[in-house]
């Protein structure tokens, strides 16, 4: 099916490229849909599923989120483990005073 587009019109390539553009998105939709079958297949041959793969499992060189070790006195639903930066609460209570041990779980 070969196209002359020297032959058409402006109008008629405007169209036509509208017509490519919905025929690229089901293509791109129908491709992700093999492709994930064929992930869910592969996972299958070792006995995993695609989402046990996917959530970050064992190897999956990811650190396990570590336990609070302080929580906010005024709300207790905000905690911290102690590591990275300090939240902005903890910031607040050691200038108002308090000590880091106060914090503590």
């Amino acid at each position: 099916m070969a196209i002359n587009l020297e032959k058409m019109s402006r109008k008629e390539l405007i169209d036509l490229r509208g017509q490519l553009d919905k025929a690229l998105i089901k293509a791109e939709k129908r491709e992700r849909q093999e492709a994930l079958k064929a992930a869910e297949k592969a996972a299958a041959e070792f006995g995993f599923s695609l989402s046990e793969l996917s959530d970050g499992g064992i190897g999956s060189g990811s650190k396990p989120k570590a336990n609070a070790k302080y929580r906010n006195p005024s709300e207790p639903t905000q905690t911290w483990s102690g590591r990275g930066r300090k939240p902005q609460w903890v910031h607040d209570a050691l200038n108002s005073g308090a000590d880091i041990a106060d914090l503590e779980i």
